[in-house]
Order: C-alpha cells, then sequence, then structure tokens
C-alpha cells in the first residue's frame, strides 16, 4: 500500500516514518524544497529519539521518500494524511489556511478512490470542510471518503 503525508513537521515526518517502519511505502509531501533536500540527505528539521535512525533505515529500504511533487505522491496513493501545520490565530482559533490549500490540491489530482485523513489539530467539523473542498475541486465524480486521526 502506498500513503502519502502532506507535511513534514513533527505530526507529518513521525507518522510517515512510523508507518514505513511498519512495511508501508510512504512518499511524505512538503512545499519547502529546502527541507525536503535535507530529509533526502538524512538531515533532520526535528529532533524526535530514534527517527534519525528509522528514516535513515526506510529510505534506504525504499520504503519511505520525500518530494515536493504533491500530485504525483496524491495519484499514486491509497491514503493521503493532511499534516500540515494549524498555526493559532491571534482569537486562539487554528489557522485552516493550509488545509483548504491542501484540500483543494487533492481535490484537482484525485485520478481514483482515495481516503483522505486530517492529522492536523482542527477543530470540529474540519472533515465536512475538507470534503466539501474536495468535492468543488474534483474533476468528475471520482469517490474518496474522509476520516480524522
Amino acid at each position: 500500500m502506498n500513503i502519502a503525508v502532506i507535511g513534514t513537521g513533527y505530526v507529518g515526518l513521525v507518522t510517515g516514518a512510523c508507518f514505513s517502519e511498519l512495511g508501508v511505502n510512504v512518499t511524505c509531501i512538503d512545499k519547502d524544497e529546502d527541507k525536503i533536500a535535507g530529509l533526502t540527505k538524512g538531515v533532520m528539521p526535528i529532533y524526535e529519539p530514534g527517527l534519525e535512525e528509522i528514516v535513515a533505515k526506510n529510505v534506504k529500504q525504499r520504503r519511505l521518500s520525500f518530494t515536493t511533487d504533491l500530485a504525483d505522491a496524491i495519484q499514486r496513493s491509497l491514503v493521503i494524511f493532511i499534516a500540515v501545520g494549524t498555526p493559532s490565530q491571534s482569537d486562539g482559533n487554528a489557522d485552516l489556511t493550509f488545509v483548504r490549500e491542501v484540500a483543494a490540491s487533492i481535490g484537482r489530482h484525485l485520478n481514483e478512490y482515495k481516503v483522505i485523513v486530517t492529522k492536523s489539530t482542527v477543530p470540529m467539523g474540519t472533515g465536512a470542510m475538507v470534503r466539501r473542498i474536495i468535492e468543488e475541486n474534483r474533476a468528475g465524480s471520482t469517490p474518496f471518503s474522509v476520516a480524522s486521526n
């Protein structure tokens, strides 16, 4: 099975590394080209005990890869985790800008059935918002499911 994890911060990178350790083929995606270049060379942007070793092992075994090519990763994956930043706004609410952008991209590149999973810290109702955005941006009626983790 192929999964995509969009976002390579604490949540996304650890999620992708752990799934690859379980034997799943994982592509981690980020729009930060320098971060992806570093990860490809084994440079960790965060510290988590044991993460560097797990990443190195699974990259070597070709179960874990890193890219900025969101479209390709979406099209090749059955499950897509949204693990992008949701910083607090001045009123304390989560800023869902990046979640919205990713949902729209998923909709534009939906080529077959997918399971889209929100892993970012989001408020209630975000799944419905993600579903609506994907539906608004997809061509045709390609089926998909939305879940929260």
